[in-house]
């Protein structure tokens, strides 16, 4: 709840911005708030996954995704989240946030995210994430076929290689459905 009024900006300014294909890379700028930063006066190491968030709100929104994800009851939810630091975002610093979606297998979509300060990578986090539905994992071909009904061609290619593959399957906690005891 502590980005939710950044978020409510920038799903209004997504808007008036123009509309990407899903596939394209969205930017957002923001400045290190007071909210932000940690008392090392930089961009608290948690407070990324936060931020991150606006960066796929902003492509979602913008490629028409978010208004149709809504109408059709999906959510959003992340499985697995990696990231690495290269250099401090400071007090007040203005940065870039770009966000662009790798592909898929299946189980998950996946996005690369990065924090930008005058052309310069600073961060760079993969996400994976699932689209859910009342009745449970909206599945692959769902999701292509809402993307393409919303007038956007789909790469031929939507593999995102074996690296992030193995990634997200040695970071999987077991199933929600499954046992996972607290054994050291």
């Amino acid at each position: 709840m502590h980005v939710i009024f950044r978020t409510l900006l920038t799903l209004l300014r997504a808007r008036r911005r123009p509309p990407l294909s899903p596939w394209e890379t969205s930017t957002v700028t923001l400045r290190a708030l007071p909210t932000d930063i940690d008392i090392a006066m930089h961009i608290n190491n948690g407070q990324y996954f936060s931020l991150f968030d606006l960066g796929r709100f902003d492509l979602m929104a913008r490629a028409g995704l978010w208004r149709r994800m809504r109408e059709l009851g999906w959510s959003p939810v992340v499985q697995a989240e990696q990231i690495t630091f290269r250099k401090s975002v400071t007090f007040l610093t203005r940065f870039e946030i770009h966000t662009r979606m790798l592909g898929m297998d299946e189980k998950s979509i996946y996005f690369e995210q990065r924090v930008v300060v005058d052309g310069e990578i600073y961060v760079r986090a993969h996400i994976a994430a699932r689209l859910l539905s009342g009745s449970g994992p909206v599945t692959n071909e769902q999701i292509l076929d809402e993307i393409r009904g919303l007038g956007h061609e789909t790469p031929a290619d939507l593999d995102v290689g074996e690296e992030l593959r193995r990634w997200r399957e040695s970071a999987a906690l077991p199933s929600s459905r499954k046992p996972a005891p607290n054994v050291w």
